[in-house]
């Protein structure tokens, strides 16, 4: 009897320890459940954050990129205005060069025509004094007035762009000796440039096409040397070369060529030159 109250006493307390343990477990259940909902919340804060972080991005990296293409824009603007500004400043001083060229010749035609104006014979006598003129070989004539003809002094009555033009239709014509004669008579007269650099230049082209090659050098060189800021440098240089290879003379011409490729590069000479130093190269 003992035993089976005790029994019975167990079965109850299990009986009742039962309903307090699922009691337990179920509420262990939910704030398990409670806690999953607030970490899947937190999960979607979580993303939703992440995506305004990414559209946030989008628009920096697209206005980055607006913003690198104003600057390219910017700096290619800048870099077409500097290359216009150059070619403006190079224009004018293409024109600044022609226009003291002209300012040069006039001054020297300028020159020549008050020298013309010197040398014309004055007034036998006053107006309106009635003076007869003096009559030839009377002494009170003086002397006779200076010829203007053949004989005279070139530059007495003619312009350095006049005297170049004449002496320059010789040398086109193929008359190289009076292409000779006329550019020396320009040269003593009107020493400077513009004119007296290519004249000399022309001496020495004349003589070349008239098979003078040793006095071509020598007036080649006289280019070189009395005119050596003209631009008439390379192409005496260059033509040197020519004339020292129509001699044999293969090294001398091949420096001459070289020193035009390498101090005049930009010049059309240089290009002549370069192809007659390939000329050489093949032989």
């Amino acid at each position: 009897m003992k035993a089976t109250g005790r029994l019975a006493g167990a079965v109850m307390a299990l009986t009742l320890a039962v309903p307090a343990v699922a009691s337990a477990a179920n509420k262990e259940h939910q704030q398990l459940m409670a806690e999953i909902r607030m970490l899947q919340e937190q999960q979607q804060q979580l993303q939703q954050m992440l995506g305004g972080l990414a559209d946030t991005l989008k628009a920096m990296n697209t206005r980055l990129d607006s913003d690198a293409d104003v600057t390219r824009k910017a700096f290619a603007d800048q870099k077409l205005l500097v290359t216009g500004i150059n070619d403006t400043v190079r224009v004018l001083r293409e024109k600044a060069d022609d226009t003291n060229v002209r300012l040069s010749t006039m001054t020297q035609e300028v020159q020549s025509l008050r020298q013309t104006v010197a040398s014309m014979p004055g007034p036998q006598g006053a107006p309106g004094t009635g003076a007869p003129d003096a009559a030839p070989g009377d002494p009170a004539a003086g002397p006779p007035a200076p010829s203007t003809g053949a004989g005279s002094a070139p530059g007495a009555n003619i312009s350095p762009t006049r005297m170049y033009d004449q002496s320059y239709a010789d040398y086109s014509a193929g008359q190289y000796d009076l292409a000779v004669e006329g550019f020396p008579d320009l040269i003593r007269t009107f020493p400077t440039p513009p004119n007296a650099d290519e004249a000399q230049l022309y001496i020495g082209y004349s003589l070349y096409n008239a098979g003078k090659n040793t006095e071509a050098l020598a007036a080649l060189q006289k280019v070189i040397s009395d005119y050596p800021q003209s631009n008439s440098v390379s192409s005496a240089y260059y033509k040197l070369g020519l004339t020292y290879e129509a001699l044999k003379q293969v090294d001398t011409a091949r420096k001459a060529f070289e020193t035009v490729v390498q101090k005049y590069p930009s010049s059309y000479d240089a290009v002549l030159a370069q192809q007659a130093l390939e000329r050489l190269k093949r032989r």
